[in-house]
């Protein structure tokens, strides 16, 4: 099947490319954008191939992380923007049932983990807006400098090499010298209590 020109596109599609070109400027709130655009579209992707919500929920932090960080090399001669990222997600999400198809005592293990921690991955079906994107949203604001100050070390040293350096939750624990256990915990809770933070300043009028 020959790829439809850019100018043949949906209007969605072209608001998808824009957004992936701003991303790839290192543009952050045309990240979120491009977030709360396609999240919900890319969950359902990762649902079909890894059925655990848990699970999918964590693969889908991860696609963010990996658009965030290929952005820059997106051709919108090759592909359209919506092609392009499904297929981030779908190759993470294989990735994912690979990895506990290889070591399955460890994988119900960890879905026990995830199952007892449930509560802040059960927040991405809200229609408002979710952890990442409030981080987004919020990246460039003294309120979100003021909530990260309220987080422990390891969750701010966690989250500033997922999100400003973009790497995956592997990459951070090596960086930290830090199992990938604790690092998943600390990026978790550390977006649960931004969200909360951000949220609660939000309510209460404070910029």
């Amino acid at each position: 099947m020959s790829q439809l020109p850019p100018d043949a596109w949906s209007n969605r599609s072209r608001r998808l490319a824009d957004l992936l070109a701003r991303a790839g400027l290192r543009d952050r709130a045309a990240f979120a954008e491009l977030y709360r655009l396609s999240a919900s579209h890319l969950l359902g992707v990762i649902l079909r191939i890894q059925s655990r919500r848990a699970q999918a929920e964590e693969v889908l932090q991860e696609v963010y992380l990996n658009i965030w960080r290929a952005a820059p090399g997106y051709q919108a001669a090759q592909s359209q923007p919506m092609t392009w990222l499904t297929s981030i997600a779908r190759n993470r999400a294989i990735d994912s049932v690979r990895r506990l198809q290889a070591r399955p005592q460890m994988a119900e293990a960890a879905a026990a983990d995830e199952e007892q921690e449930i509560d802040v991955t059960e927040m991405y079906p809200d229609p408002g807006p979710g952890p990442a994107d409030l981080w987004q949203q919020a990246v460039a604001a003294r309120l979100l400098q003021r909530c990260l100050a309220g987080l422990s070390a390891e969750q701010q040293q966690s989250l500033a090499l997922a999100y400003y350096q973009g790497l995956s939750h592997t990459e951070v624990a090596e960086q930290l010298h830090a199992p990938l256990g604790s690092v998943k915990s600390w990026v978790r809770r550390g977006l649960q209590a931004l969200k909360q933070c951000l949220e609660r300043a939000g309510a209460e009028g404070a910029v």
